[in-house]
Parts: C-alpha cells; structure tokens; sequence
C-alpha cells in the first residue's frame, strides 16, 4: 500500500489527476485499451475537472478507454444522485470517448436485472485466461466518513461477496436500491486508488490504515488487490490522526 500525503484537497486532485494521465499513457504503450473504474461522491468532482481540461485533456489518448463504475443509486439517470450524471457532468461530456465504451450501470431495469446484465459485460471484457489475472486497469474509489467504500456499507452482507463480480440489494439506511461491483472483481485490478478528503473522514482512515481487521465496521478493508497496486490519496485534515511516518 502506498500513502499520498497533500496538504489540501485541491493539491491532492491535481497529484491524483497527474498520476491517472500518466498511468494511462504509460498502460496504452503496452496495451490498446485502458479500462477504468469511477467513483460517485464529492471528492472526485474536482479531479474530472482538471482530467476534462489541459494539459490531460490532450496528453490521454481518450478513444482509448472503456469507462465503468464502481457503483450506483438505483435513481434515474437525471437524477443529481447518479453516479454516472455526475461523472458526464464533469468529464465524459468533454472528452472524446466513444459512447459505445462507455458502460453505466442501468437504473431504468429493476435493480437485480441490472447487477446481472453488467456483471455480463465484465466477464466480456475480462476473460479467465487473462495471463495477468487482472480485471480493471484502474479502480478509483472513496470512502466514507463510515468507512464504507462502493456500496459496501458496514453491517451488510455485500461485503463478504466472494462468486459475484456484481450485485444488487436494498440499503434500509437510504430506503433504496444500491448496484455494487464487489471485492471479488476490484481486487483483481492492477491498480486502485482511494481518494479521501476531511477531516470527517479522519477516524475511519485511521481505523482502516491502522486498526484491526474488521471488514463489517470498515468495509474499505476488504479492498485488498491480489496482484496489484494500492494507493491511497488524502489530504491533511483526513490523515490527521494517523501516526507519523505511517
């Protein structure tokens, strides 16, 4: 696991939106595609901003990339608290992605439909005989002020998914439906990457980084990549509890 350290959520974005270009470019002079993971919340605002705009607007090969999420509210897509609107708000819409590599998760189908239908598409980017064994080229991810991260809430049994690359199941907590990838297909990734900004999220991280393993109170703990890359990005105030030098 490797710890980024920024002192303000702003310099935290322009490190992280640097670090993604370049690990783009370099991934497609190996590759002919780059498939990525994105996160819904706040934090990541800012980051498709300055990813949509120069220098990273140009230096990205964009028809390159396949686009999924992470996960999402089972609300239509107008609505503001859609994963996916809110990432076409602040970055497919002005980049040159070809929408047929882009992949929402479908609120328009019931819910446990959608989680199959996706998990589908997964498996047909993702063969068993990849010789690497990795799924995603990039995950990113936040976490919440309880330490969830995806869907993953504490307490739900989601958490613990170890067949199912996708699933579906209804949050009592929000009174609604939630599509989540799993740990199983994440951490199979070649690289994830937290980002986590407040000091909200202070004792969470210090729980996860620095505390004992218990996945159900702090379900970012289960993300753990089998063969690959770990980092997390935080500014100041989130890290503020942690010991020096972690």
């Amino acid at each position: 696991m490797q710890l980024h350290i920024y002192k303000t959520a702003e310099e935290l974005s322009k490190a992280a939106a640097k670090w993604i270009a370049d690990r783009i470019t370099d991934t497609l002079k190996k590759k002919d595609r780059f498939t990525i993971a994105l996160s819904g919340g706040n934090t990541p605002k800012q980051l498709h901003k300055l990813l949509a705009a120069p220098p990273y607007k140009d230096q990205v090969d964009w028809s390159k990339l396949h686009v999924f999420w992470g996960d999402e509210r089972d609300v239509p897509f107008d609505d503001e608290r859609n994963n996916a609107k809110m990432a076409f708000d602040t970055l497919l819409n002005y980049v040159p992605i070809p929408p047929s590599q882009i992949h929402i998760m479908r609120t328009d189908i019931p819910p446990e439909q959608s989680a199959i239908e996706y998990e589908k598409i997964l498996h047909q980017y993702f063969s068993p005989d990849n010789p690497s064994g990795n799924t995603f080229d990039l995950v990113l991810l936040g976490m919440g002020d309880d330490g969830h991260t995806l869907s993953l809430f504490p307490g739900t049994a989601v958490i613990h998914e170890e067949r199912s690359w996708v699933k579906s199941f209804f949050l009592q907590a929000q009174d609604m439906y939630r599509i989540t990838l799993t740990k199983t297909v994440v951490n199979k990734s070649a690289s994830i990457a937290f980002l986590a900004t407040g000091e909200g999220k202070a004792e969470a991280l210090k729980e996860i980084l620095e505390g004992s393993y218990n996945p159900d109170l702090y379900p970012s703990q289960v993300i753990k990549p089998s063969n690959g890359e770990l980092h997390w990005f935080v500014d100041d105030a989130a890290a503020s509890l942690l010991k020096p030098g972690k």
